[in-house]
């Protein structure tokens, strides 16, 4: 269940400083929410998958301490992303 290099590849660029700009907390969101939506979708079809249950769980929570940690250093970026995104404010 993991993303396309194409599809990867397009998200570092939207959310990205360059194009080899990877590893930046917006990128890793963006990629993390991507893989989220995947997995959501299959859970939707095969409910009793708990293996895939625990690591959309996990990749949730990285996601979510992503998330506090760019509001902590620039609310402003942190808005913009999660509206670009179109996920939820639900970080203390």
């Amino acid at each position: 269940m993991t993303i396309s290099k194409e599809r990867k590849a397009e998200l570092i660029k939207a959310y990205g400083k360059n194009e080899h700009d990877s590893g930046s907390a917006p990128v890793q969101v963006a990629i993390l929410t991507d893989r989220i939506k995947e997995l959501t979708e299959h859970m939707k079809s095969h409910k009793k998958d708990f293996h895939t249950r625990r690591g959309l769980l996990m990749l949730v929570g990285k996601r979510r301490r992503l998330l506090s940690y760019i509001k902590s250093n620039d609310i402003n970026e942190y808005r913009e992303l999660i509206a670009k995104l179109g996920i939820r404010d639900n970080i203390q």
